[in-house]
């Protein structure tokens, strides 16, 4: 009997370590699964159950996502390159701020620290104007 729990052990472990493996190349749950012959409800109870199991798992999803990042990166660069106008715009808009159409506000400020009443109607007005403005390019 003993036997037998050291070999599923192994294979459990030996499965953990395969579908870690394809999650590095494809971060999606499903399709890792369905490479590796491994239930979604037994990598779930393995995330449930396995702390260990459950942090190599995320670790192996960020890489995986950021080598699909890296390719999809350079299939931008090639469309640029081969001069998609669709490319050059998504490009110019999500790296350089003068082409951008996103309002960004950072703050450094203690999330404790509370907005004063004048803060809190400045934040408010903008964001009213910010309204107005999206209405009047609707229409």
């Amino acid at each position: 009997m003993n036997k037998q729990k050291t070999t599923i052990r192994k294979r459990v472990k030996n499965d953990q370590e395969l579908i870690i493996s394809q999650l590095k190349k494809t971060p999606i749950i499903q399709i890792a699964c369905e490479k590796t012959s491994i239930g979604r409800s037994t990598y779930y109870r393995w995330l449930e159950k396995c702390p260990d199991f459950a942090k190599k798992a995320r670790g192996a999803i960020k890489e995986g996502e950021s080598l699909v990042s890296d390719l999809a990166e350079s299939q931008l660069i090639s469309a640029i390159r081969d001069r998609n106008l669709t490319s050059i715009i998504f490009w110019l808009k999500n790296h350089d701020p003068v082409y951008s159409d996103k309002v960004e506000l950072t703050t450094s400020r203690n999330e404790e620290e509370k907005l004063t009443p004048e803060q809190q109607k400045l934040i408010e007005k903008a964001l009213a104007m910010l309204k107005d403005d999206d209405i009047q390019k609707k229409d």
